[in-house]
């Protein structure tokens, strides 16, 4: 198995982390949306002060990579002048909010999210890995997504409160969401989850209030690239895109916005359907079905390249690839059909297994992986 290192925390603008192309800055735009002025100021930062490169994560965050040890500085100050960035870094980690990305102004989702951004200094300390979701749309968008603290749309029509590993919520009066929300991060807190690090491996049983049977409503269809209601949908390879396309992009289709997906998507306010330079607007296209970390020499932690090799196998795979420079998983931490761990520079073939995970074939090059599944 591959070795690696768990940093245990996220980083954020306040606090980038060192990665093998530069430090690596976090930005969380507010109800996952940034305005027209937001996505163009950003972009000319990640070219002013980084490598020029924006990554999508997987929850619903942006990156600057390439950042200069000494222009970070500069670069906070740019976010902070966007208003892409809390002026306080302490309700700055807090701000882990994940809220499906096609609400809709006034709805429960946007109401939600908008009442707990203002209310975050109620929240006790955490682990930097922990967040909440706001899930409240006619149908559950976000079920596969990670989260700690959720309010969902439950099977019977209501608002439920569910803390992720437990199968089932308990309704939550309208008004009353955010409260609930508070009342279990502070459960949590309390009772020692700081040990555990995420509610899914908190073995406390829940208090009473918050113990529930009620299911949520089944997955909702996520975002995919093409015409939505709200505009245009784009697909990113790998979750990355070059600052100077993604401002080419808003600035052709005259988007009034951009919204974040954790689904590496992103929509395009009042866009038309119009093709963009290194965005992807085929729902089809094979490249939607892989997920690659930046790899070698990107990841000082990882012993292979993967994007390049990832995209020359994904037309021959069927179902989910993931192609990880590491037993670390950080595109995919769940299962995939395919899965690729790199290990002292070459890969672990596992199926059906996330990273890591038992191989079927070990210690194999890239021609053998692609010989095995007739890429030519």
């Amino acid at each position: 198995m591959s070795s690696f290192s768990v940093k245990g925390w996220c980083p954020d603008a306040w606090h980038p982390m060192m990665a093998g192309d530069g430090l690596l800055v976090r930005v969380k735009p507010r109800l996952g949306r940034l305005t027209r002025v937001q996505v163009l100021g950003l972009c000319d930062a990640a070219i002013a002060n980084g490598n020029g490169l924006i990554e999508m994560t997987a929850r619903a965050n942006l990156q600057i990579r390439g950042v200069d040890e000494n222009g970070s500085q500069a670069l906070l100050g740019r976010l902070l002048a966007l208003d892409l960035v809390d002026t306080d870094p302490v309700i700055e980690k807090r701000r882990n909010i994940l809220v499906v990305p096609d609400w809709r102004a006034g709805d429960d989702s946007h109401r939600i999210a908008g009442e707990l951004l203002t209310r975050l200094d109620e929240l006790p300390d955490l682990p930097g890995k922990v967040g909440f979701v706001v899930d409240a749309g006619p149908s559950c968008a976000l079920s596969g997504e990670a989260g700690d603290f959720r309010i969902e749309r439950g099977g019977d029509g209501g608002l439920i409160l569910r803390a992720d590993g437990h199968p089932a919520g308990v309704a939550v009066a309208a008004g009353e969401e955010v409260d609930a929300l508070i009342a279990l991060a502070q459960w949590f807190a309390t009772s020692g989850g700081a040990d555990a690090g995420r509610m899914t491996r908190h073995r406390i049983a829940l208090p009473d209030w918050a113990n529930g049977d009620i299911l949520p409503t089944p997955s909702a269809v996520r975002i995919a690239p093409g015409r939505h209601d709200l505009g245009m949908a784009y697909g990113l390879p790998f979750g990355r895109v070059e600052a100077r396309m993604l401002a080419g992009a808003m600035e052709t289709s005259s988007a009034g916005a951009m919204r974040i997906t954790p689904w590496r998507v992103l929509l395009l306010e009042g866009a038309p359907a119009v093709c963009a330079d290194g965005l992807i607007n085929d729902p089809a296209d094979p490249l939607l079905h892989v997920d690659a970390c930046p790899g070698a020499p990107c990841c000082p932690q990882a012993s292979v390249e993967t994007r390049d090799f990832a995209r020359r196998l994904a037309p021959y795979i069927e179902g989910r690839l993931h192609v990880s420079g590491c037993a670390k998983g950080c595109a995919h931490p769940r299962a995939a059909d395919v899965t690729l761990t790199g290990r002292d520079g070459r890969f672990d073939l596992s199926l059906n297994a996330p990273a890591g995970a038992l191989a079927v074939r070990s210690a194999v090059g890239p021609a053998e992986i692609l010989a095995r599944f007739g890429a030519t």
